[in-house]
């Protein structure tokens, strides 16, 4: 099913273009989050400008896109249901990250990585259409966005980035000279202005020296499907990466349910996130983080407690 064609973007939503153009590149590799990085731009868009003809009439074909979709995976509970979409989602982020910061911790600098570090910040912000951002995720989206901007800066320059958390000050980013091979668009797809950068407000200023995010956690098992082809840059094939599994803690098999323990409507629904994070994680690979979901789900139906 084809969506429907976008008209070209307002200059008033010029903020929104790398998200629908995320959104364009994993249409046919990841159509959940394609379908959010859409509800989020839709969202954003409400926000910035929903009364001017040329805003209103871009963002109705856009709500034209989510019905669509809606209706092409309306049997996918990713999309029917926020809490699986939420998990699927923040999964992905996870999964583009740390295979940047991989890559970063292992001195292996290029394009790919950059652009992998630049779509988890977006998607990390696609998060917020379930809610607040907790502060990891928040963390995780200034630290991915710094370090863009970074690494793209010291290529440019003919200097060889440090990896890892280091302090550096603001850096400005041109995300539209490191989409490669993205300057033929597709019909239905926004023009993106080409004077589009990360202005250095964007971009944090903190020192993050001390920021921890242990390398290779949760890692992937291959590198991320969208990573972009042809971008003249070789870089050794990621290979599945050994995962260490969390033992399982032994106090859940001898753990019983006092006859006193009532579960809340809440706690029934904390256990099944769990489990639903559990799920997602699974479909990228990811062992230690399943584990991890679904002992916290188990010890919460046997004791009432997390």
């Amino acid at each position: 099913m084809a969506a429907p064609a976008l008209p070209p973007l307002p200059p008033q939503l010029k903020s929104i273009q790398h998200h629908l153009r995320t959104a364009q590149e994993l249409d046919k590799r990841e159509p959940v989050v394609a379908y959010y990085c859409r509800l989020y731009a839709m969202q954003t868009g409400m926000k910035i400008d929903s009364k001017t003809p040329e805003c209103r009439k871009f963002l109705s074909k856009l709500m034209d896109q989510l019905e669509a979709m809606k209706k092409q995976f309306g049997d996918n509970e990713a999309i029917t249901q926020e809490i699986v979409g939420s998990a699927h989602v923040e999964n992905y982020a996870l999964k583009m990250f740390l295979y940047a910061d991989n890559e970063d911790r292992a001195g292996q600098f290029h394009k790919n990585m950059i652009k992998s570090f630049y779509t988890a910040s977006l998607l990390i912000d696609v998060l917020t259409v379930f809610g607040e951002l907790s502060e990891e995720n928040a963390q995780h989206r200034k630290y991915a966005r710094w370090k863009a901007a970074y690494i793209h800066n010291c290529l440019k320059n003919g200097e060889t980035p440090q990896p890892g958390p280091i302090g550096m000050e603001g850096e400005s980013f041109d995300a539209e000279r490191e989409e490669a091979g993205s300057s033929s668009v597709r019909s239905g797809t926004t023009q993106p202005s080409s004077s589009s950068t990360y202005e250095a407000n964007n971009i944090p200023t903190s020192n993050y020296t001390g920021i921890h995010i242990p390398p290779g956690a949760h890692a992937p098992a291959n590198t991320p499907a969208e990573v972009p082809h042809n971008t003249g840059v070789t870089s050794n094939t990621i290979q599945p990466t050994p995962q260490s599994i969390p033992l399982v803690d032994p106090s859940l098999y001898s753990a019983q349910s006092a006859g006193e323990v009532r579960l809340t409507p809440e706690d029934f629904a904390r256990a099944q996130k769990y489990c639903k994070y559990a799920g997602s994680a699974l479909q990228y690979e990811d062992v230690s983080t399943a584990v991890q979901n679904l002992q916290k789900a188990l010890k919460l139906l046997i004791t009432g407690r997390e």
